[in-house]
């Protein structure tokens, strides 16, 4: 494998992005509905095995002392290699100063808590389609 990590947008095939969301059950969208999303996020980290996409993840941030971490995502034949940590460590990287919240799909809590994440005791979130958030073990 020769992976290579790339931190813009440039050349990126949304549609591949939509693809790999839901190879690993995330939630996904038109192509076009994730480039504006990662436009507009304060950091993106993408991942390729040659030129193959292989991962993805950014984070939205104010760049002083909050940050959020979404859409990390790594193709099944290429979990458990590493390359979701390096995903998320760079993302850190990029919010040296911040805080960092996010949501784990429900079974990958452990992922996260290795990378020292912690449970959050009080957190909160609104959705707007919060049945479908239950029925996918992300809330109460």
């Amino acid at each position: 494998m020769d992976l290579k990590l790339q931190y813009n947008c440039s050349n990126i095939d949304w549609e591949e992005v939509s693809s790999i969301l839901e190879k690993v059950g995330m939630s996904h969208y038109e192509g076009e509905i994730h480039k504006k999303a990662f436009e507009n996020s304060y950091a993106v980290v993408f991942a390729f095995d040659n030129d193959k996409l292989i991962g993805f993840g950014r984070a939205i941030s104010d760049g002083v002392y909050q940050s959020a971490i979404y859409d990390i995502a790594v193709l099944p034949e290429y979990q458990g290699k590493s390359i979701g940590s390096k995903i998320v460590n760079k993302i850190l990287e990029c919010v040296p100063t911040c805080n960092a919240i996010l949501y784990a799909s429900p079974g990958k809590e452990k992922f996260y808590e290795k990378l020292n994440f912690k449970k959050m005791k009080t957190g909160m979130a609104f959705f707007r389609n919060s049945i479908k958030m239950q029925m996918k073990g992300f809330i109460e």
